[in-house]
């Protein structure tokens, strides 16, 4: 299992607009030079996520983005579904009730998706936050 690029680029996108003031709007142009991109790939992966109602869009030259919702509502799950989509990992290619095989897959994915939804994004901007205060030291 591998999730794309465009969901890498998305977490971390998600906690660096979590590391800036409330309702700082930050561009796409600062946005794609951080995780050396083309602004026009990012914008689309920004696109999904506002989308998602996981960030604001503000047009304009003075515009940008920011996070919407408050940064606890904000798990790891939210983003890959914002990017990934919401469908199921394992399609069982033999179809017949009550496959043993995929009643499993269906349950670990399950599980998965409980454990990506228990962890916040809002946990790691912190822990970034911390190293760059203990690095600056």
């Amino acid at each position: 299992m591998r999730y794309s690029n465009a969901t890498n680029y998305a977490l971390h996108t998600i906690v660096h607009l979590m590391l800036q003031p409330r309702e700082s709007l930050v561009g796409v142009q600062e946005l794609a030079e951080m995780q050396h991109l083309s602004p026009t790939y990012l914008s689309k992966i920004l696109t999904k996520l506002a989308k998602a109602g996981l960030i604001d869009s503000t047009p304009g030259a003075k515009g940008g983005y920011k996070i919407s919702r408050t940064k606890q509502e904000i798990s790891f799950l939210d983003v890959i579904n914002a990017i990934e989509g919401d469908t199921s990992l394992f399609d069982c290619s033999i179809h017949h009730e009550g496959c043993l095989i995929e009643n499993t897959m269906r349950q670990v994915e399950e599980n998965m998706k409980g454990e990506l939804e228990s962890m916040l994004l809002n946990d790691i901007a912190k822990e970034t936050k911390s190293k760059q205060k203990e690095k600056n030291s």
